[in-house]
């Protein structure tokens, strides 16, 4: 694969895409990075084009020259997947902003994947709908990207991820051809699930330019309590216990100590008590159409918690309390990063198996010397592993840290996990998919790559 870019050619994309073509070194830097760790790879040039035949030709033309092509969306992602590590171009999506068709009939949203997903759930809500895939930068990120993540969040544990909406997808191949991947119908047998192929492909194979999602009635009810344990593990051993008594909360959430005591800290949020002797906390929703009815199952809960020990649980009883404590959940990551240089490892395992990961987790840090500060989605058995630098060496930190995560990930396959719940591997886990996966599974999925990207332009370098 040829790595640069001549001049001839950022030439032809300039003259290709006029005013929407960007190469000065400002531009080139901001675009050349996400929020993953500190890391930077600038592009040749960004082009952001307005129009599915821009992107044809694009794509086109870079197939034909064998320039790489890295479609980025708001770059919030945590594996790298957008980062153009091979110069090149990167095709930004931003302009691609606009949901073009709300069909109430059959619950259904058409969308171009630079919209924000939070925009697209407040627009949909206005019609009684409900789109409940929502990461925890579901302010800035686009519904582009959770697509090519398949982005799950705090709902999922109810209500399922990204992967569960996405129905039809139009995409330009990177070939230049343009095709939709499936019908907007609930049920297909037709052919091979290119759909659900595309769903989490991280912009290896294609690049998507209208979304179509099933949507459900919003709920009109929800309730929320914030529960401190004494014990970690405990904490995790409760969520398992929950479902066992027949629950299914709309959000279950794990929070150690330190990653609300720092995010509180980061927010300076000082109404929600945490006593020193609160080892950990589990955010617990119930929602549904029926106020009575999820009181009953507050009540169930509650009898579940009495068997382990906890202190007071604190009950949201306003709408601002509720906002406040997702608020100190949904900041959690960045009040991480402004503690510490820190690698974020995306755990999951069957939820049952929750207790033993965290108890590993510990375990390895004892052995290699680091601190780690945990939560996730405990209701999907996602736990989000942040491994903090603090006074680790760098000579440490560059080399030997990797062993301790492959240590990390080869506990979690034990358990019947694997290594990424919702980050995607993109650049910075790739390195570990020989533990989660035999080299013939690999190959296949190389092949797959090679059949739609046979020249390796789009996002080379990520997932294998």
């Amino acid at each position: 694969m040829q790595i640069s870019i001549n001049s001839n050619q950022i030439e032809h994309l300039t003259t290709l895409l006029k005013e929407k073509a960007f190469v000065l070194y400002d531009t080139l830097v901001e675009y050349g990075h996400d929020e993953t760790e500190d890391l930077s790879y600038p592009p040749a040039i960004v082009l952001k084009p307005t129009s599915v035949s821009e992107i044809s030709e694009i794509m086109r033309y870079c197939h034909a020259e064998k320039i790489p092509v890295t479609p980025a969306g708001a770059r919030t992602g945590l594996s790298g997947g957008s980062l153009p590590i091979h110069g090149g171009v990167l095709l930004s999506m931003e302009k691609f902003n606009k949901i073009l068709k709300i069909d109430e009939k059959n619950h259904q949203v058409i969308t171009e994947p630079g919209v924000i997903t939070q925009v697209l759930q407040d627009t949909v809500k206005e019609k009684g709908l409900f789109y409940p895939p929502d990461p925890a930068s579901k302010g800035s990120c686009f519904i582009g990207g959770n697509v090519s993540e398949n982005s799950g969040g705090p709902k999922a544990v109810k209500y399922g991820v990204t992967k569960d909406y996405v129905l039809n997808l139009e995409v330009v191949l990177p070939t230049g051809e343009v095709i939709w991947t499936g019908a907007n119908v609930l049920k297909n047998a037709t052919g091979y699930n290119l759909t659900q192929l595309m769903v989490g492909s991280e912009g290896t194979l294609a690049i998507i330019t209208k979304i179509v999602l099933k949507l459900i009635p919003h709920p009109t009810h929800d309730l929320l309590m914030l529960v401190p344990f004494f014990d970690a593990q405990k904490a995790c051993e409760a969520v398992a216990a929950i479902f066992q008594a027949g629950i299914t909360p709309s959000g279950l959430e794990f929070m150690e100590r330190d990653a609300l005591i720092w995010t509180k800290e980061f927010m300076g949020e000082t109404s929600v008590p945490v006593a020193d002797n609160h080892q950990a906390h589990l955010l617990i929703e119930v929602d549904g159409f029926d106020q009575e009815q999820l009181m009953l199952e507050c009540e169930k809960i509650f009898a579940v918690l009495e068997n382990f020990e906890t202190d007071e649980i604190l009950f949201a009883d306003s709408e601002a309390q509720k906002t406040t404590l997702w608020s100190l959940r949904r900041k959690v990551a960045e009040a991480v990063k402004a503690q510490s240089i820190y690698k974020e490892e995306d755990t999951v395992v069957p939820r049952f198996a929750l207790p033993e990961l965290l108890y590993q987790v510990k375990e390895i840090g004892k052995k290699y010397g680091f601190k780690s500060v945990c939560y996730g989605h405990a209701g999907d058995g996602n736990l989000h592993v942040n491994i903090i630098k603090g006074d680790l060496s760098d000579e440490f930190w560059e080399k030997e840290l990797s062993l301790a995560i492959r240590e990390i990930f080869t506990q979690v396959i034990k358990l019947g996990g694997t290594i990424s719940g919702e980050h995607g591997i993109g650049l910075v886990q790739k390195q570990y998919m020989d533990i989660a996966f035999p080299e013939i599974t690999l190959n296949l999925m190389r092949q797959i790559k090679g059949v739609f990207d046979p020249n390796r332009i789009l996002n080379p370098g990520k997932i294998f």
